[in-house]
């Protein structure tokens, strides 16, 4: 079957990272309850805040309208201030999570995207067809050149899938993946993998396995997105943790970007960003915290469930959540409503499975899990881990130390930053960790996320969990191709997840993105791949009203 071009949406989103290293804390729930925690992390930072701000500058441009008339044409140059959650890890290396900063800028595109519905369509690839189970033909975009003016042929495709393939670690989106790329003529690559493999589309549309230009591998070892890609905007400037520079590329093959570039400053702290949004040092600002929402202009602030889920991880391979009966406890003591309705000021939905409302079609399928008699917890000891990046999970944190002592297990925080806490996550030396996850980050498809966080080969397997029945269940739900059946396979794997209460999810996020009131085209993505396309603009303060 071929797909042909049409008209579609594009590519983007972050997670992750920072420095700094937080001492481990015994947080007591008596001493830190949610309001005092609240305090003691908001009134520090503002000195924090008002050091981030300075560097983000005050730009005192009067608004012109957008028109066609010369005398507004002024409108084109302005550039747009964003605030970033996290600064990158990897000097914006395209093959780490990294790739997901530089899609929401739209530097560094794919051959693939996806639609609103997680389907794939064109992007720089124009058409594709599976020539049988394992092999796939995707035909090339013509007349399109790299920020540094060269070409982008079939073989920077090959040379840029291949260099994805060989990075170590893997995209999380090859995960289990082997897969070969060559050279089909002048204008297409075909693409083979090992066993059958119905969702390499969606693969492509990762932003990991964005297409690069020759120059970005220069360096062996290192992946160098400066003036590499293909996207409306050219990245020119890296300032390390602090900042990126990006002009507009007039060289785009799509339509030229309506604005004349992007000033990405990164604000970890979410008082600082929220700052950001209501003194007008920023014009768009990424995950503003919850507890900064009350003090913002409603008209800057916009809401929308995504699929991204906060879950509390059990280790299941060593300390006291090997024991099946104790997961069940610590599941059976949270109290998911009173997180979303104190944390999230009901911000938030209530947790039913793994995945949440951004995909109608689950609440649909689901059915009662069969769940594991809880036993008396008997004052067993555990460390309870999670990090500061984003600004909600300490503070549940502290509620569900709350909890869980209340249901008789003794209860120890450790929390550090992300940057500084992710190996010892990976590796298993935490009981519980709270995590917020994204469920379609790379493919539009659960599957892969499940596959990278509950088999027994997943490089991102926080519970370490290895089951033979959800790898058989997954497996499945893997070799379906997309549509209901494979939806009924997800849930089933879904269900065989939970009913090892490895993973108890909490609730369902909502993007929380602040935009002034004069910016238009922010793109709203439920994903986080999308944030600055080459249709976003101003407006004049009179027209925002």
């Amino acid at each position: 079957m071929t797909f042909p071009a049409t008209a579609t949406f594009g590519t983007a989103a972050t997670l992750r990272a920072s420095s700094m290293l937080a001492t481990p804390r015994r947080a007591s729930a008596t001493r830190h309850p949610v309001s005092l925690l609240r305090r003691a992390l908001t009134l520090p930072l503002m000195v924090l805040s008002f050091s981030l701000l300075a560097g983000c500058g005050q730009d005192e441009e009067t608004s012109a309208a957008r028109d066609d008339a010369p005398e507004k044409t002024q409108e084109q140059d302005r550039r747009i201030r964003v605030a970033m959650l996290q600064p990158p890890r990897s000097g914006l290396n395209p093959l780490t999570d990294d790739a997901f900063k530089l899609s929401r800028w739209r530097t560094a595109e794919t051959l693939i995207r996806l639609d609103a519905d997680g389907d794939p369509q064109p992007f720089l690839a124009t058409e594709w067809e599976q020539l049988d189970p394992q092999t796939w033909r995707f035909t090339i975009r013509p007349d399109v050149t790299f920020h540094d003016g060269t070409a982008l042929t079939v073989e920077r495709v090959v040379a840029s899938l291949t260099a994805a393939t060989n990075a170590v670690p893997k995209p999380r989106i090859l995960d289990g993946v082997e897969m070969h790329i060559e050279a089909d003529g002048e204008n297409a690559v075909i693409v083979r993998t090992a066993d059958t493999d119905p969702l390499v589309p969606n693969r492509l549309s990762s932003p990991q396995l964005a297409i690069m230009a020759a120059r970005a591998y220069a360096q062996a070892g290192h992946v160098d997105p400066i003036r590499a890609g293909t996207g409306p905007f050219v990245l020119t400037d890296i300032n390390g943790t602090q900042s990126a520079t990006l002009e507009r590329y007039d060289g785009y093959w799509g339509e030229r970007a309506e604005l004349a570039g992007i000033d990405a400053d990164y604000v970890p702290d979410g008082t600082a960003r929220g700052a950001a949004l209501r003194t007008g040092t920023a014009d768009v600002v990424e995950a503003v915290p919850v507890s900064q929402v009350a003090l913002i202009d409603p008209t800057l602030i916009h809401e929308v469930p995504m699929p991204r889920t906060n879950t509390l991880y059990l280790n299941t391979a060593s300390g006291p959540f090997q024991d099946p009966s104790l997961r069940a406890a610590a599941r059976e003591a949270l109290d998911r409503g009173a997180i979303v309705r104190t944390v999230y000021e009901g911000r938030a939905d209530v947790a039913e499975g793994l995945l949440g409302p951004a995909l109608a079609w689950a609440s649909e399928l689901r059915q009662p899990v069969q769940r594991t008699a809880a036993a008396e917890p008997k004052g067993a000891s555990i460390t309870l881990a999670t990090f500061t990046d984003r600004a909600e999970l300490p503070e549940v944190a502290v509620l569900l130390e709350q909890q869980l002592e209340a249901a008789g297990f003794d209860v120890q925080q450790e929390v550090r930053q992300y940057a500084h806490i992710e190996s010892d996550m990976l590796a298993g030396k935490f009981d519980a960790f709270i995590l917020s996850r994204a469920t379609l980050l790379d493919s539009g498809d659960p599957v892969a996320y499940m596959v990278s966080d509950f088999s027994c080969a997943g490089s991102f397997n926080i519970a370490q969990l290895c089951d033979p029945a959800i790898d058989a269940a997954l497996a499945k739900a893997g070799d379906l191709p997309p549509g209901p059946e494979r939806r009924q396979a997800i849930i089933a794997a879904e269900a065989a997840i939970l009913k090892t209460d490895a993973a108890v999810p909490m609730l369902h996020e909502r993007v929380i993105q602040g935009e002034a009131t004069d910016v238009v085209g922010a793109l709203r993505d439920p994903r986080e791949r999308e944030l600055i396309n080459e249709h976003t603009h101003f407006v004049q303060a009179d027209d925002a009203r």
